[in-house]
């Protein structure tokens, strides 16, 4: 049986990809199985259904005749269980994650280890800046073809 997950934000504007939210680091780190994350970024479709079209509003229906890039990188693995050793290890070091406020999130335990909220914070940070590169390498490589 396949999941699937959808890690990514709309945006009609050419810029860098912003800051990445931590939703499916988290859900990379909780699953039975690691997830094998497969990036992608795509382009064009704001001039499939551009914001502004007619009076300032978006056209009834897709406009046809467009060009559309998507682009597919490889596939994004992650070692999770070295990768909490490093986040634990770092957030009991680095007064930027242990010394934020902290929200109450529940620990999570699995492998013999505990990851408090600074830890997870810095697990999800770590793996949301990996796919946030991988991500915005992709879109430079479909904007220079």
């Amino acid at each position: 049986m396949f999941k699937q997950w959808s890690l990514g934000k709309v945006s009609q504007e050419d810029a860098p990809i912003r800051r990445l939210k931590w939703g499916t680091a988290s859900l990379i780190v909780r699953a039975h199985l690691t997830p094998i994350v497969l990036p992608m970024v795509h382009s064009g479709f704001e001039e499939v259904m551009p914001e502004k079209f007619f009076l300032d509003r978006r056209p009834p229906f897709p406009l046809c005749n467009k060009k559309i890039r998507i682009m597919i990188g490889q596939p994004l693995e992650f070692d999770i269980p070295k990768m909490r050793q490093l986040a634990i290890s770092k957030s009991r070091g680095d007064h930027l994650f242990s010394s934020t406020t902290s929200r109450g999130w529940p620990v999570i335990s699995s492998h013999g280890l505990d990851l408090d909220e600074a830890a997870q914070r810095c697990l999800y940070s770590t793996i949301s800046q990996q796919k946030q590169t991988v991500m915005e390498e992709l879109r430079s490589l479909a904007k220079s073809s």
